[in-house]
């Protein structure tokens, strides 16, 4: 939230405090969005597309993702980039400790370490102090993934083209998919990602990547560079968006897309909502409203689907991008198209099993 905070001249003169188990210094994980416009942090986006591929095992199409580009920020220059720009601004502080508590004492927040206690108007927590686990009467499936950037002895990646989805990779989890994001003719950041209701073990991963990697990318000689990997809670329940003087931000805030597991550009647009009001002196905003309740559902359809195994993933991305314009796919699943366009991707998947689970969801 930092950031957005710095854009507005009314926090200049506020105390701001940034607590954190340890300062970031180490590249932990890559972000990856699309997005029409530049945004605040285009200084440290480090490759970006407007073609993508798409693949299932009876479809493939090239996507010209115009007005949109595809972008990847490395976590590590996004962190540093937030440090150099807090050293403009004596009133952003840093404290470097585990945090055991954040809660609401009257009129103030107050956050908890093993050596202080710190009191503030507000708390923005992007903390799960509690483990995320399936919660009766809630659809959920992890999404979790392994990626390596690995760099070949001869070009062998169109540097201009990446992969958003390539299902042509074994489904006998549930639904699984690849990323490639190449960086250069050499050089790709290839990710094995699946949605399912479990974890898989470490070599799992490592063989799915490598026989991808060896087979359908025909990359022999190659070496490891970078490994990263991740777990998502994709779900329906909804996390507490506030309690008193707290405010929940990130997954903790449920700004994860519950049917994609994207969160980036949604903790960005929410970040903004929160600083513009606080920089006109009024409450947080909360999320609720038309438009979110609407994409909710949307998300929990297809969860439904998804976690009852009414359709594959595969077929259900598929129907999707085949039957729409891409840069409607991705306002959709930005949470930013009209009725019409809701209507226009609904009517590109099976009505009878869509249709179902959507009753089922209002009448549950």
């Amino acid at each position: 939230m930092l950031m957005r905070m710095m854009e507005h001249p009314f926090f200049h003169t506020k105390q701001i405090l940034v607590v954190d188990i340890a300062p970031k210094k180490a590249n932990d994980r890559t972000w990856c969005f699309w997005e029409k416009e530049p945004d605040i942090f285009e200084p440290v986006v480090c490759k970006s597309w407007r073609k993508m591929s798409f693949h299932t095992s009876g479809y493939s199409a090239v996507l010209d993702l115009t007005p949109y580009q595809y972008k990847m920020i490395r976590g590590v220059d996004f962190y540093q980039h937030v440090y150099e720009r807090a050293t403009d601004f004596p009133n952003i502080h840093f404290h470097y400790e585990a945090v055991k508590a954040v809660h609401s004492s009257g009129s103030q927040a107050v956050l908890e370490t093993a050596t202080a206690i710190f009191t503030a108007a507000y708390i923005f927590n992007s903390i799960l102090f509690t483990p995320i686990a399936p919660v009766a009467g809630t659809y959920f499936l992890w999404q979790h993934f392994k990626g390596w950037e690995i760099e070949t002895e001869e070009p062998v990646f169109d540097a201009d083209r990446a992969t958003l989805m390539d299902f042509r990779v074994s489904q006998e989890h549930g639904m699984a998919f690849m990323y490639v994001m190449p960086l250069t003719a050499t050089r790709a950041l290839v990710e094995y990602t699946l949605f399912t209701p479990a974890l898989l073990e470490a070599k799992a991963y490592e063989a799915a990547l490598q026989e991808y990697i060896g087979h359908a990318l025909g990359v022999t000689a190659y070496r490891i560079i970078h490994v990263e990997d991740g777990i998502i809670p994709m779900t329906s329940h909804r996390f507490p968006e506030q309690e008193g003087r707290v405010w929940h931000i990130g997954v903790a805030g449920g700004q994860v897309k519950a049917s994609s597991g994207y969160a980036f550009r949604f903790i960005q647009k929410r970040t903004k909502a929160i600083a513009d009001a606080l920089a006109n002196a009024q409450e947080p905003p909360r999320a609720a409203g038309f438009n979110t309740r609407k994409f909710r559902f949307y998300d929990r359809v297809l969860l439904q689907v998804l976690t009852r195994e009414r359709m594959t993933g595969a077929d259900v991305f598929e129907a999707i991008f085949r039957g729409n314009p891409v840069g409607r796919v991705l306002g959709f699943l930005d949470n930013e198209t009209g009725l019409a366009d809701d209507i226009r991707i609904m009517n590109s998947v099976p009505t009878g099993i869509f249709g179902l689970a959507a009753l089922r969801d209002l009448f549950r």
